[in-house]
C-alpha cells in the first residue's frame, strides 16, 4: 500500500484502541481492493473534539468504540432510524460537505453471524446481558422478527433494558429453565481476566442448538467449549466483529467487502 496525497483517512476513535483489529481487518480489505484509502486508531478522550479535528483534516470514516458510542450522537448530523432506537452508533460516515451520518453494525453484524446458521424469524433466542452490546444486538435480533429473552447479572439493568425493547426477562439464577433455538453471551465473561468464567450452567446448554459468544480473545472460550461438550453447534465473537466490519466497510466504499480476506486477517492476528 503507497500513501500518497490522494489517500483517504479512515479510522477509530475510542479509548483504549491500542488493542484494537480493526486496523488490519480494514487495511487488508482496502489493499486487497486496491483502493487508494488507509485505516488507523486514533486514541481519543473527547469525542467532540475527536470529531471537530477529523472534519477538519477530511477524515472519510471512523469506527467508534467505547466510550463514545453514545457521547457522538451529541456532535453527528444525523442517524440511522435503527441506531437512534438503540441510542448508540459505532460506525460513522463523513460526506462530501462534512457532514456526519451515524449507523450502528453491532446488530448487523450479530444477525449475520447467526444468520449464516439459523433463519432468526420467529427463533427463540435468549440473550445474555444488558450493556450496550446486549441492547444493540437486542434490537436487532427484534428487527429480523425474533422473540427475544433477556437475563443478566444485574436486575435493575435487566428489567429496564427489557421495558426499553418490551421483551421478556429472566433472572440469572432461572436461566436453567429456559429452552430457546439460541443462546447468545453479549456479556464481558468469557474475556480476560474472566476466561475461566460462564454464566451458563453446562448442564443447560442442551437446551440450546446453538450458542454464541461475542468475546473474540479467546476464540474458545469456556462458554463454547462446554456447549461443544454438550453437542451445541457455535458461533465464536470472531463472526459478529468481521461482519459489523464488513457493513462499515460498505457503508463507507459502496462495494461488496472482500470477506474471505478480512476473515484472514483477522484470524492471523488473534493467532499471532
Amino acid at each position: 500500500m503507497q500513501i500518497n496525497g490522494s489517500t483517504e483517512i479512515y479510522g477509530i476513535i475510542g479509548n483504549p484502541v491500542v488493542h484494537s483489529l480493526s486496523p488490519i481487518m480494514h487495511n487488508s480489505a482496502f489493499e486487497a481492493l486496491g483502493l487508494n484509502k488507509v485505516y488507523v486508531a486514533f486514541p481519543a478522550t473527547n469525542a467532540e473534539k475527536a470529531l471537530a479535528g477529523c472534519r477538519a483534516l477530511g477524515v472519510h470514516g471512523l469506527s467508534v468504540t467505547i466510550p463514545h458510542k453514545e457521547t457522538v450522537l451529541a456532535h453527528i448530523d444525523s442517524i440511522d432510524p435503527v441506531a437512534e432506537k438503540i441510542g448508540a452508533v459505532n460506525t460513522l460516515v463523513f460526506d462530501e460537505e462534512k457532514n456526519i451520518h451515524g449507523l450502528n453494525t453491532d446488530w448487523t453484524g450479530a444477525n449475520r453471524a447467526l444468520a449464516d446458521r439459523l433463519d432468526l424469524h420467529g427463533k427463540r433466542i435468549l440473550l445474555l446481558g444488558a450493556g450496550g452490546s446486549a441492547k444493540a444486538i437486542g434490537f436487532g435480533l427484534l428487527e429480523a422478527g425474533a422473540q427475544v429473552t433477556l437475563a443478566s447479572r444485574t436486575e435493575s439493568r435487566l428489567k429496564a433494558l427489557a421495558e426499553m425493547l418490551k421483551c421478556d426477562c429472566v433472572p440469572l439464577a432461572e436461566i436453567e429453565s429456559v429452552n430457546a433455538d439460541a443462546l447468545v453471551n453479549a456479556t464481558s465473561v468469557g474475556m480476560m481476566p474472566l476466561e475461566n468464567a460462564t454464566l451458563m450452567p453446562a448442564d443447560s446448554l442442551g437446551n440450546f442448538p446453538l450458542v454464541m459468544d461475542i468475546v473474540y480473545s479467546p476464540l474458545e472460550t469456556r462458554l463454547l467449549r462446554e456447549a461443544q461438550n454438550a453437542g451445541c453447534e457455535v458461533i465464536n465473537g470472531l463472526s459478529m466483529l468481521l461482519y459489523q466490519g464488513v457493513a462499515q466497510f460498505e457503508a463507507w466504499t459502496g462495494q461488496d467487502a472482500p470477506v474471505e480476506v478480512m476473515r484472514a486477517a483477522l484470524i492471523k492476528m488473534i493467532a499471532g
